[in-house]
């Protein structure tokens, strides 16, 4: 707090960081277009497409057991996120999949890892901005870690950010692309609010998205998400609207306002990195009881049960499960 002699302010509270350090990642090891090399010595070319204008696509897994949950659907976004932006020579999806495997057997990776998988445009015969220049054919990276999903379980704060989401005659959001400005933009105004993660609006000022997740709410036991208007396809949204429709959990996509997540009985956000987590708090107003709502937690089982029995199997045991202390 900052004193004077009229008033006393006080800055909010940073949000804790969602993500620490895992010491198990300090020595692992990297895929750079098919070149396994330790974590300290993985790096991509100066005039790598990434590196000259953020010119790459990309996606997260999540590994359950030796498996990973809806690789296809995964892979599916990624190379027609590639073909949206022109990419030549795009790789095959065995062959992803081929590297993938390789890169979790040489790091003997089997449960709680998230994959993080850029495929960039390419090398560039000289700095510039031209796709032409990219005469080498994508660059693939396949970056694994030991990492549980990032949020509380306890229930996520959210403040709403001035960074609105493009709509698609601006830049197509079914696009997966790199350049992640408006996200980090958006999560720079939730961390000096103390606030865990942003809400996104719309041009038209109807809900998009978190800058990482999508969102659900609840009313009156109705749940309902924003429509795919200026937020990009999600793996895990789709996944939640499945699971409503094979237990009967009356559900629709609809454009959403501030004012309905205010008064929403409940509200969860979804997302790779995160799974199913509760929102319990929009713009310092509670939702619902302050608490993870029935619904929230139904969903979360199901989805928990789901990622458990279903996946493409793409990595063996190593003395699995660990030994106890």
């Amino acid at each position: 707090c900052t004193r004077n002699s009229a008033s006393i302010a006080c800055a909010p509270e940073e949000a804790l960081l969602q993500q620490q350090f895992d010491e198990r990642n300090r020595d692992l090891i990297v895929n750079v277009s098919g070149r396994l090399v330790a974590r300290g010595e993985a790096g991509v070319s100066p005039f790598d497409s990434v590196v000259q204008g953020g010119d790459a696509v990309w996606e997260g897994l999540r590994l359950y057991r030796g498996r990973v949950f809806r690789l296809e659907q995964h892979l599916d976004r990624l190379v027609n996120s590639a073909k949206a932006l022109a990419f030549e020579g795009i790789p095959t999806r065995d062959s992803i999949i081929a590297e993938i495997r390789r890169t979790l057997e040489a790091t003997r990776m089997f449960d709680g890892v998230h994959i993080r998988l850029t495929l960039t445009h390419g090398v560039k015969i000289t700095s510039g901005m031209d796709p032409r220049l990219n005469q080498s054919g994508p660059t693939l990276i396949v970056l694994a870690e030991h990492k549980a999903p990032v949020y509380s379980r306890d229930g996520l704060s959210l403040v709403t950010s001035s960074v609105r989401r493009f709509p698609p005659d601006c830049l197509d959001p079914k696009i997966h692309h790199n350049n992640l400005i408006q996200s980090i933009l958006a999560k720079i105004e939730a961390n000096v609010a103390g606030a865990d993660d942003a809400l996104m609006l719309d041009q038209r000022g109807f809900i998009a998205e978190t800058n990482a997740t999508h969102v659900f709410i609840v009313e009156r036991g109705l749940l309902r998400t924003p429509r795919l208007v200026a937020c990009p396809e999600g793996i895990t949204r789709s996944t939640v609207l499945e699971l409503c429709r094979a237990h009967a959990v009356a559900h629709e996509e609809v454009d959403l306002t501030l004012s309905q997540a205010y008064c929403a009985d409940e509200m969860f956000c979804t997302g790779t990195m995160g799974e199913l987590a509760a929102v319990t708090k929009v713009d310092g107003r509670q939702i619902g009881n302050g608490q993870p709502g029935p619904v929230t937690q139904r969903l979360s089982a199901l989805f928990r049960e789901l990622t458990a029995r279903e996946g493409t199997v793409v990595a063996k045991a190593h003395g699995w499960p660990p030994a106890a202390d």
